[in-house]
């Protein structure tokens, strides 16, 4: 971030200036666990903590000013800027430090896909451009704050991610960041709670359009149908259709998946891919597409694709001992779910070794919960996988898929429920052997990074990642 006079922060906010001397801060955090010397402090609210109660901690590791929306400690020695919503003010100062930075932004969304796809793209463009990215998955109303207020003067371009779990979330967002470069990844089932529909999912995710510069790009899924035609309707611009369907000015001619890698066949060449799962292949044809637009040759865009690595915790392929994990732990739905499932079944066939899937509940699908996570049962008992380990609120539905699968080569007694992750981890040791390929994958609030954790500990410390 470039440096910011104190007194300049308070115009975007609509505030006075308080009383004092004026200062110089080098960088925005919401965290008081990591703040530095200049930093400006944003003192935010929620379920279990209030930012409020660390003012004097920010002020001793060397914050020079914080942001807050009610009255501060009276001992406190640094300005304190009073604001009606720490969370709008964040929002705000963003909104304008975006209109002060000369890089452009490319912001990306969809229902699966957008961090591997940001991370793909971040690689790419990093060879040849002064490139920066969300730290982590950053795609709400704090996350597109603090990636926009990241950039430095020199950066070239800025990958942001945008994400909602709830109508009208989206719009503002897009608003602020002012892309010149929109991406839509994937249409799928994922947080059905708070949309219902497919149809308002298309919707929600279409809506980034609604900050897109003037002579902005769009790159979409040309493989829904349903998605194209929303864009075309609503918005009447051009766009580019990414996929395998013949009407996609982006195509692939072929794809294939090899469980641990694959390739595509564009323009006559194929690509070979060094990143598991098929939704890999649709994240790298879509980087593809946007890295054309930006100058890549094919050629170019092969030599960085080498050496690109999964995103953590996103069928991150991890050697135990003699296991292979399939580590997918961070978030879960059910098409990043079948993906994962596939990945471990060729996996398996190919090494001759057990499948191992241990699952844990897709969330914030709403009234679709049940169905949603039998067909996920049914789904992996149909690609032969050997053992399923389930746990939590719909472990049973799990189960219940399974065996209403008419191809299931499975048998009961290799299917195990436990009511939480904790008894899984208690018991993880009765049903996984040496040289199985092991895939963990449940939405992030399951915490099964904790079965990974358990299962390091049980195949030993030495382990490698792909």
């Amino acid at each position: 971030m470039k440096s910011i006079a104190i007194s300049n922060l308070c115009r975007p906010l609509g505030v006075p200036w308080p009383t004092g001397k004026d200062q110089i801060f080098n960088g925005v955090n919401i965290d008081s666990r990591t703040i530095k010397p200049g930093d400006c402090f944003f003192a935010l609210r929620g379920t279990n903590f209030d930012g409020h109660d660390f003012l004097r901690q920010v002020q001793d590791k060397g914050a020079v000013c914080a942001v807050v929306d009610k009255d501060p400690p009276s001992d406190l020695k640094i300005p304190t800027i009073r604001v009606s919503d720490t969370v709008a003010a964040l929002g705000q100062l963003a909104s304008w430090y975006r209109r002060q930075i000369p890089a452009a932004v490319i912001g990306i969304t969809g229902s699966a896909g957008k961090t591997s796809t940001r991370e793909i793209l971040y690689h790419i463009l990093s060879s040849r451009f002064r490139c920066r990215q969300a730290p982590k998955s950053y795609n709400n109303q704090i996350g597109v704050p603090l990636t926009l207020l990241s950039a430095e003067p020199d950066d070239q371009y800025l990958i942001v991610e945008i994400g909602s779990n709830h109508p009208g979330e989206i719009a503002p967002l897009t608003r602020m960041a002012r892309p010149s470069i929109a991406v839509i990844t994937q249409i799928a089932p994922a947080h059905l709670e708070g949309f219902g529909s497919i149809g308002a999912i298309i919707k929600e995710k279409a809506s980034i359009l609604e900050g897109l510069e003037p002579e902005g790009k769009i790159f979409i899924n040309g493989d829904i149908p349903e998605l194209a035609a929303h864009v075309r309707r609503k918005y009447n611009r051009p766009f580019v259709m990414v996929g395998q369907s013949p009407y996609c000015q982006v195509r692939a001619e072929s794809a294939h998946s090899c469980g641990t890698s694959g390739w595509l066949r564009i323009e006559g060449q194929t690509i070979p891919v060094p990143l598991a799962g098929t939704a890999s292949l649709r994240n790298v044809l879509t980087v593809w597409a946007v890295c054309q637009e930006l100058g890549f040759s094919l050629s170019d865009f092969v030599g960085s694709l080498r050496t690109v690595q999964p995103a953590s915790m996103r069928l991150q392929i991890e050697h135990i001992g003699p296991v292979t994990l399939l580590n997918d732990c961070y978030n879960a739905n059910p098409a990043s779910m079948e993906n994962a499932i596939e990945c471990l079944s060729q996996m398996a066939a190919q090494q001759k070794r057990r499948g191992v899937l241990i699952a844990g509940d897709m969330k914030e699908l709403g009234p679709h919960s049940i169905g949603l996570h039998r067909q996920i049962g049914r789904f992996a008992a149909e690609r032969g996988i050997d053992v399923i380990l389930a746990a939590g609120e719909f472990a049973e539905s799990i189960l219940e898929g399974a065996q209403r699968s008419d191809n299931a080569q499975t048998r009961l007694e290799q299917f195990h429920l436990f009511a939480g992750v904790e008894g899984l981890c208690n018991n993880v040791h009765l049903f996984v052997r040496p040289d199985d390929i092991i895939l963990v994958k449940a939405s992030r609030s399951a915490r099964f990074e904790l079965v990974v954790a358990r299962l390091k500990d049980l195949f030993g410390l030495q382990q490698t990642t792909e």
